[in-house]
């Protein structure tokens, strides 16, 4: 599992900056991990959910912390990261790394997108389709979600 630190590094080695990680002061590498946490919460507000542990108050975030991300979104993180952090820095990035970065990004999106898209339940309103005979299913439209009781609250869930 990365940490937060290897990210980050990662993403100044991106930028040509490797050598360098030796010349951040505490100061760069908390603003790095300031920028990772917030691209993080973006990303999961429009859907993307890579299992970042994002921290209750942005004080409590550490270098040393794991990020919870898959081995497989681990190079769009740190691409778009570096994207982020060049603009700070005064660096100038190749075509290379902001394709990648824009790639990973959009993959990691459509990713969620589809994922949502085959949690969500047609409703009871919504036909089966002109094929579909009732005598087979028993009806012409989509059963809908079926309203469960959660056992610990008895609070209906939905289960698809």
């Amino acid at each position: 599992m990365w940490t937060k630190q290897q990210i980050i590094e990662q993403a100044f080695d991106e930028l040509a900056l490797a050598g360098f990680t030796f010349d951040l002061d505490p100061d760069q590498l908390e603003s790095a991990l300031r920028k990772l946490d917030s691209m993080m919460a973006a990303w999961g507000s429009v859907g993307i959910s890579l299992g970042y542990l994002l921290p209750a108050n942005p004080d409590d975030s550490n270098l040393d912390d794991e990020t919870g991300i898959p081995d497989a979104a681990v190079e769009a993180v740190y691409m778009s990261l570096a994207v982020k952090l060049a603009a700070s820095r005064g660096k100038n990035l190749s075509a290379e790394t902001k394709a990648s970065a824009k790639l990973g990004y959009e993959r990691l999106l459509g990713a969620a997108v589809r994922d949502a898209a085959r949690r969500t339940p047609m409703p009871n309103t919504m036909p089966r389709g002109a094929g579909n005979k009732p005598w087979r299913t028993g009806s012409n439209f989509f059963p809908g979600p079926a309203e469960t009781l959660d056992a610990d609250t008895g609070v209906p869930i939905t289960v698809s």
